[in-house]
């Protein structure tokens, strides 16, 4: 969320802090679409307040969140900790309640198997339930579309870019016919996109191989993806921007940008930033299936309140839970059960031009491959990020971009 801006929503303001009634703070990022849970949970349970502080954008999120777990103070009853997040907070699993002691053992059944596994800290414990995965789609401007005389139908637009080098050759004459408008928000959604499909095709990991070594340099699935998005770079064909930032959000409702690699999560986004502008639509991603983002929720230790923390992140994270969030913000679920409910399957996107977002994200939900993401992972992306971004704003010349994304991923991965 923004930087700055925290949007804290205070569910039941009007409720005094004496009036007998348990408190329970709910930490998230990004668009959770867990509002109208909340007032049907403290319907069900009376003696029971919510409230959530949200903060647009993870990297703004992220290291308030590890501040407060390290001090063991500050931090929600349930907190949301992302995919790149969560290997660090495993490590130190400690520092969070034990799911497993409030009935987290029945709830298996409820999360892909994989999902799951990515819960558990390596010493046994459950530290998180999962929320929703990240299926990679494109979204794109149809209104932009037309006017540059590309076909604006979902499946005739995702004919144009079966591949990112396809992806780059129409972005090329994109630009040629709209030269006010850049094909895409930024080089960093590229790059995480591309890397997280070759991981998945390829070794299963990132940044950092199973046994947590950094392997940056020497893995072909980061080197192929770098050089994708550095490509764009070059020929100047993004906005230089980064998801749901300030500057992201005012060139959205600008016209600034035509598409966006966008995982399933990032669609609530998408409508509430746009402010009305445009016409969007989603269709096939390049490069195939892939999966990008997705989260748990967790309870640290420093909770007065586990047992119903526990109870309110086991209804969040429920099939009915994950429904009503899909309906709410698109997050595409991580429960098998949910993701079969027709409200998921035959969800419609109004504001994407009636696109069937369910359809889109389960079939590319079910080829997903789960990536390894090790524990400094988040601190490696930043630092890359800064480098691809660093040759778009002409601070760093494109050829010494790798070397110098080598060095930043060592020093941040130490």
């Amino acid at each position: 969320m923004l930087r700055g801006l925290a949007a804290v929503a205070l569910l039941a303001a009007g409720c005094a802090p004496g009036d007998g009634r348990t408190l329970l703070t709910v930490d998230l990022f990004g668009e959770f679409g867990y509002e109208g849970l909340y007032r049907e949970y403290e319907a069900a349970h009376p003696e029971i307040r919510i409230r959530q502080r949200r903060i647009s954008v993870l990297d703004d999120y992220a290291p308030r969140l590890r501040q407060r777990i390290a001090t063991g103070h500050g931090a929600g009853d349930v907190v949301a900790l992302e995919e790149s997040l969560l290997p660090a907070f495993l490590r130190r699993p400690e520092r969070f309640v034990d799911l497993f002691a409030y009935g987290g053992r029945a709830l298996e059944h409820r999360f892909l198997p994989w999902k799951w596994r990515m819960g558990v800290a390596p010493d046994g414990r459950l530290v998180g339930l999962g929320t929703d995965i990240g299926p990679l789609a494109l979204c794109y401007r149809t209104d932009l579309f037309a006017r540059a005389g590309l076909p604006t139908a979902r499946d005739a637009a995702a004919r144009l870019w079966p591949t990112w080098d396809a992806y780059y050759r129409t972005g090329l004459a994109f630009a040629r016919r709209i030269p006010g408008v850049r094909w895409l928000d930024g080089p960093t959604a590229v790059f995480r996109a591309a890397l997280l499909q070759e991981a998945g095709r390829g070794p299963g990991f990132t940044s950092f191989d199973r046994r947590g070594r950094l392997v940056f340099a020497s893995n072909p699935a980061v080197r192929t993806a770098f050089a994708t998005a550095l490509r764009f770079e070059r020929a100047r064909l993004t906005a230089d921007l980064q998801v749901f930032t300030p500057s992201w959000q005012t060139a959205l409702r600008r016209d600034r940008f035509a598409t966006v690699p966008c995982p399933a999560w990032m669609l609530g986004g998408l409508a509430a930033f746009s402010g009305g502008r445009g016409r969007w639509d989603v269709a096939a991603a390049p490069g195939g299936a892939g999966s990008w983002g997705g989260s748990w929720l967790a309870v640290p230790r420093q909770t007065r309140h586990p047992a119903r923390a526990a109870a309110l992140a086991a209804f969040l994270t429920s099939p009915h839970g994950q429904v009503a969030a899909f309906r709410a913000r698109s997050t595409f679920p991580s429960s098998p059960q949910a993701a079969r409910d027709p409200a998921v399957a035959g969800r419609v996107n109004a504001f994407f031009g009636g696109a069937p977002t369910g359809r889109i994200f389960g079939a590319v939900a079910a080829r997903v491959r789960p990536v390894f993401l090790g524990p400094r992972d988040e601190d490696v992306r930043v630092a890359v990020d800064d480098v691809l971004l660093s040759v778009g704003q002409g601070r760093l010349a494109a050829r010494d971009a790798w070397p110098r994304a080598v060095r930043a991923a060592a020093k941040a991965g130490r």
